[in-house]
């Protein structure tokens, strides 16, 4: 064997045991008892031990350093940069910083979730306190003296600064906020009314993934307080949640986690366990759950579908006809949730976490000034005040898990989303009607041809540019947004 096969050999079993560790994740969300936290937190920390010490072995830098790169084909130089990224970051950390930060976060994430319940920030701003403090220190490591937040978005989007975020966000926020103006002064859409069984909705949602390729007979749905997806290959699993009053929270959320998990299942088994076979980045996973949420799943073909499938599940639900019911999918209105929120205001949401991260990362802001700070960027944005944590700083749980840098990628993945709904457009000119019969195939096979495949082969901005044709910049997502609500508000 050569040094090559020897380190993907070795890679192989490290890869292998981070799906473990994120298995671990997934049950700590799903079904650990409450009581198993603080074990959890020291499991977590033994994997990412075990982990860090696999990455940063010195047999690893010396195959690297033996190996010539120019002699292997394109998948294989790609996967020795992956490696070799990793390697290289890994080195720069600590192994007890690395395991401490897997401990503290794992309870804080605990911690969150009581804080958040109870309505309590001041019970959570200590151990968030705790988090920040360990990964600027970690940010500072990886930076090597430049700056501390860019270091931290390589994790999420190799290869791209938070100044490059900052000029484009900047140029999508004035087109965000003045769509939202002119809606916001037209009468709302009625909205559904009623209760809507739980197990009602989780059995649609299963149609619903079903419908848009999600292959059950390697994943699973199940229920969290936070959705999300977890896994890669042949085990990728999703979770969504209810709301008595509010059944698009379930389907919607369904159908966002399908796009992260189909991403995972259509990489090229070639690719499996290895490092090209994984999402290549936070913002081209978004772009897929994004587009298939919102391009896809909002569209007015497939609402329409979507109408007759709930009248069957639920009987009158107060719409009465298609076009009502696609405004009413697509109603904006005030709203304090992210997670909640329609396509013109999501990514104002984004926007104010990542000028807040970014300054916690800075030292510009501190954690007992954060709730307050939050506060008064909500009211100045959405014009109205926040009325309680839950609703507020404690929603979301990425910073109790330490995923500063993560906000971003959201509304990167919606800008590269609406390149890439250019381009699915174009190839597939009857798309419409397709999904009015509630067929996706067409579109998602488009989507795992042209994107999906490949998993990380490609960097992230270059796996766009080549499925769209286009450099990724905002200006196709705010055409698609002020079309769509044009013709929905009579603009």
């Amino acid at each position: 064997m050569t040094a090559f096969d020897d380190l993907l050999a070795y890679d192989h079993t490290t890869q292998a045991l981070g799906q473990v560790a994120g298995r671990l994740g997934w049950d700590q969300e799903t079904m650990m008892p409450r009581g198993a936290a603080a074990q959890r937190g020291e499991e977590m920390a033994a994997m990412e031990s075990v982990l860090h010490a696999r990455r940063t072995a010195p047999q690893v830098g010396e195959w690297l350093a033996s190996i010539d790169a120019d002699a292997l084909d394109a998948v294989g130089a790609a996967k020795l940069r992956e490696i070799r990224r990793s390697y290289e970051r890994a080195s720069k950390v600590p192994a007890d910083l690395a395991a401490t930060i897997a401990r503290v976060t794992s309870t804080a994430q605990g911690k969150w979730a009581e804080a958040r319940q109870a309505d309590d920030y001041a019970a959570f701003a200590p151990v968030l306190a705790e988090v920040i403090g360990l990964k600027r220190e970690e940010g500072a490591a990886l930076a090597s003296g430049g700056d501390i937040y860019d270091a931290m978005l390589e994790d999420y989007e190799p290869g791209t600064t938070g100044a490059d975020l900052e000029a484009m966000f900047g140029a999508l926020r004035p087109g965000l906020t003045e769509l939202r103006a002119a809606i916001l002064e037209k009468p709302a859409p009625k909205g559904v009314t009623g209760q809507f069984d739980e197990a009602a909705q989780l059995e649609l949602s299963t149609v619903l993934a079903k419908a848009f390729g999600y292959d059950l007979g390697h994943g699973r749905i199940d229920k969290a307080v936070h959705p999300f997806s977890s896994g890669s290959g042949n085990d990728v699993r999703i979770t969504t949640r209810t709301n008595p009053d509010d059944p698009f929270n379930c389907f919607y959320s369904t159908i966002h986690e399908v796009g992260h998990a189909c991403y995972e299942q259509n990489i090229d088994d070639a690719f499996l366990l290895s490092p090209l076979g994984r999402g290549v980045s936070m913002g081209v996973h978004e772009s897929q759950s994004r587009i298939y949420e919102n391009q896809l799943g909002r569209s007015r073909a497939f609402t329409g579908w979507l109408y007759g499938q709930m009248r069957d599940a639920f009987g009158d639900f107060g719409i009465g006809d298609e076009d009502a019911f696609y405004a009413a999918v697509n109603r904006v209105s005030n709203g304090y949730i992210r997670t909640e929120a329609d396509e013109v205001q999501y990514n104002l949401h984004v926007l104010l976490r990542f000028d807040l991260e970014r300054a916690l990362m800075a030292g510009d802001l501190h954690v007992s000034d954060l709730e307050a700070a939050w506060n008064d960027r909500f009211e100045v944005d959405f014009g109205y005040a926040v009325d309680k944590p839950s609703n507020g700083v404690l929603q979301d749980v990425h910073w109790s898990v330490g995923l500063f840098g993560y906000f971003p990628t959201y509304s990167l993945g919606n800008v590269y989303a609406g390149c890439l709904n250019e381009a699915l457009r174009a190839a597939v000119p009857d798309l419409d009607a397709q999904l009015a019969q509630g067929e996706t195939g067409q579109a998602t096979g488009w989507l795992r041809d042209n994107l999906q495949q490949h998993g990380s082969l490609y960097a992230p901005r270059e796996v766009i540019e080549l499925a769209s044709g286009q450099t990724p910049g905002p200006s196709p997502l705010l055409a698609y947004l002020q079309d769509k609500f044009t013709h929905i508000y009579d603009l």
